[in-house]
C-alpha cells in the first residue's frame, strides 16, 4: 500500500474529526487528499468553522502559525514539516519591525500592515501599533483601511505588493518611499503616505519585462495574468494581476481556446494546464518552485498522521498570540 492509500485510510478512520487543509501552491499529490483548498484568506476565514478538532495545514509554516491563532480552544493545528518556512516571511523580523515603528511614530501615527506572509511574531507587533493584516487578495480594502486610521502606512514585508496595491489606489509615487529597517530615519519618511518594507518573493520577484515581451512574441494574441507579488513594470505589462484564487478563476472563465500565460508558483500553473488541457493553453510566465512548500510531501503527512493524536500540536504563546489575533480579526471583521 502506497503513501496515498494509507493517508485515505486514516482519514476514513478519524472520519470528521480531520480536516487537511491545502494551499494552492501544494503539488497534485498533496491537494488530492485535502479537505479543503484554498489561498491564505480563503482558509483562515474557515479554522473557526470547522468541525474537525484535528486541523492539518499543509503549506508554510506561517499558515499553520495563524490557524493556530484563529482556533477554537478545542482545536488542534499541525503542519506535516515545520521547516517549511517562507524566505518572504523571514526578511522582517519582530525586533526590527517594533524599532522601525518606533521611530516612525514620532511625530505623525504611522499604521503598520503586515501581509499574512508574516509570522506571527511579527503579527502581535502589527496588532500592538493599531494595524492589521492583509492577503493578496484584500490588499486594496486594507490598504485603503490603514490609510484612514493614520498620517501614514508602513506596508511589509513584500515591496512589490505595497507597490502594486498603490498603483491601484492610485498613491502617488512621490508620496511611496522604501525605508531600510536596520537604519529607519523619521525625517527622511516625513513626507511619505505609503512606507515600504525592502521584501520580496523569490519565486515572483524573478519575473521581467523582456519575458512578458517574449511570449506575445512567440504566442500572438496570448494574455497574461501574474500574481501581485510580482515586479511592478511585469504587473503593468500583465493583462490582469491578483491573488492564486484569481488566477484560478481567470483561467477558467477565458473562452475555450484561449492562450493564457499565468505568473506564479508552477505546482498550480501546471494543475491549471492539466486542467483544462485540450480546450485552453496555459503557459508559464517562468517556471519556478516555492521550494518550501515541496517539504510538504505525502511521506511526511502519513507519518503525522500515524501518530498525530499523541503528537504536540503547533500553538504560539499567549503574549503573541493576543495581539496577532487582534491584527487578524481586524482584516476578516473589515474584509
Amino acid at each position: 500500500m502506497n503513501h496515498i492509500q494509507e493517508i485515505i485510510k486514516i482519514k476514513e478512520k478519524l472520519g470528521s474529526r480531520l480536516a487537511i487543509l491545502a494551499h494552492h501552491y501544494q503539488d497534485d499529490a498533496i491537494v488530492n487528499v485535502a479537505d479543503r483548498t484554498g489561498d491564505s484568506l480563503e482558509l483562515a476565514r474557515q479554522i473557526d468553522g470547522l468541525e474537525a478538532e484535528l486541523i492539518v495545514f499543509c503549506g508554510v509554516y506561517f499558515m499553520a502559525e495563524s490557524a493556530a491563532i484563529l482556533r477554537r480552544p478545542e482545536q488542534r493545528v499541525f503542519i506535516p514539516d515545520a521547516d517549511a518556512g517562507c524566505p518572504m516571511a523571514d526578511m522582517a523580523t519582530p525586533e526590527d519591525l517594533q524599532r522601525t515603528v518606533q521611530v516612525l511614530n514620532k511625530n505623525r501615527k504611522v499604521i503598520p500592515l503586515t501581509y499574512v506572509n508574516s509570522s506571527a511574531a511579527v503579527k502581535a507587533v502589527v496588532g500592538e501599533a493599531d494595524g492589521s493584516v492583509c492577503t493578496s487578495a484584500n490588499a486594496s480594502t486594507m490598504l485603503k483601511w490603514a490609510m484612514d486610521r493614520g498620517d501614514a502606512v508602513l506596508f511589509l514585508p513584500d515591496r512589490h505588493l505595497g507597490w502594486n496595491t498603490a498603483d491601484k489606489l492610485r498613491i502617488p509615487e512621490d508620496k511611496r518611499q522604501l525605508v531600510n529597517p536596520r537604519l529607519p530615519d523619521a525625517e527622511a519618511a516625513a513626507q511619505a503616505r505609503l512606507l515600504l518594507w525592502p521584501g520580496h518573493c523569490p519565486v515572483h520577484d524573478v519575473y521581467t519585462l523582456e519575458r512578458v515581451d517574449q511570449l506575445r512574441r512567440e504566442n500572438p494574441g496570448c494574455r497574461i495574468a501574474v500574481h501581485p507579488e510580482s515586479p511592478a513594470e511585469v504587473v503593468r505589462a500583465a493583462d490582469a494581476d491578483g491573488s492564486t484564487s484569481f488566477l484560478i478563476r481567470w483561467c477558467e472563465e477565458a473562452p475555450e481556446g484561449s492562450t493564457l500565460v499565468v505568473g506564479t508558483e508552477a505546482n498550480l500553473v501546471n494543475r491549471l494546464a492539466k486542467r483544462y488541457e485540450g480546450r485552453k493553453t496555459i503557459l508559464h510566465l517562468d517556471m519556478g518552485w516555492c521550494e518550501d512548500m515541496r517539504k510538504i510531501t505525502p511521506a511526511k503527512l502519513l507519518r503525522l498522521l500515524e501518530g498525530i493524536e499523541t503528537s504536540p500540536a503547533e500553538d504560539v504563546d499567549e503574549h503573541i498570540k493576543i495581539p496577532a489575533r487582534i491584527a487578524l480579526e481586524r482584516m476578516l471583521q473589515v474584509c
